[in-house]
């Protein structure tokens, strides 16, 4: 996968991981951590490991404008907190709410960087 392709899935996971927060509220679920939680958490964060290495290798070399090596590392430990989260009721709503807006904006300027640039190399 390139890195806009997993920045790209990994956007679309943080908008899961919102519906699933307040489905999880609305049925006052409880949900079983080895038969959810875990499984769930050890796809996606390798998914993160991997996006953030890529994203890192990826801003070294091309050094785009408005992305940072800071807002990489700060929306990949944002996900791999809020991903696990997402299944908890008790998660505080504002900074969970705050923790996903600001991933997504990352993830979201990085592919319009990516984008920027492909045009520029094309």
């Amino acid at each position: 996968m390139t890195v806009r392709e997993l920045s790209s899935t990994l956007y679309d996971e943080c908008g899961k991981c919102l519906d699933r927060f307040y489905e999880m509220r609305e049925l006052d679920a409880v949900p079983d951590f080895y038969e959810d939680v875990k499984p769930y958490a050890d796809i996606w964060h390798g998914k993160i490991n991997e996006w953030q290495t890529e994203s890192l290798l990826y801003i070294q070399q091309e050094r785009p404008k408005y992305v940072h090596k800071p807002q990489i590392d700060t929306a990949a430990e944002g996900m791999t907190q809020f991903f696990v989260q997402s299944f908890y009721k008790e998660t505080s709503k504002k900074r969970f709410i705050q923790t996903i807006q600001a991933a997504q904006y990352t993830l979201q300027t990085l592919i319009l960087a990516i984008d920027e640039l492909s045009k520029l190399h094309d």
